[in-house]
């Protein structure tokens, strides 16, 4: 059964740091690339970033890029956002997301509130 489940998220303020996890399971982790999303209130899910199988990061959009890094640890089966200079537009719930297939599967989320 496949199973993400996110951690980490809390209010912090503004300028302050946060590094989230997803920890994985039911599936091969180390050879499937996985996405951070966040959705914040009224707005649509959105990509923050994707590591692929080899741990390499893409894609972060302008808004984030330069303060959040996406790594992972294949041997815990966990991926890491690091999110660094929060601003409150970076109020969100955050989402671990991994393609199987045609098929996408997603964690819970996690609340990241920023404070100004």
């Amino acid at each position: 059964q496949v199973q993400l489940v996110e951690s980490g998220g809390e209010m912090v303020q503004s300028g302050g740091s946060l590094r989230l996890s997803c920890a994985a399971s039911g599936f091969t982790f180390s050879t499937y690339a996985m996405s951070w999303y966040r959705q914040a209130p009224g707005k649509e899910r959105e990509l923050v970033g994707t590591t692929a199988s080899g741990g390499i990061s893409t894609n972060y959009p302008d808004s984030v890029k330069g303060r959040f890094t996406i790594s992972r640890d294949n041997d815990k089966r966990t991926v890491y956002l690091q999110m660094n200079n929060l601003q409150p537009e970076d109020t969100a719930v955050y989402y671990c997301m991994v393609r199987l297939g045609e098929r996408r599967y997603w964690g819970q989320g996690t609340q990241v509130t920023v404070s100004s």
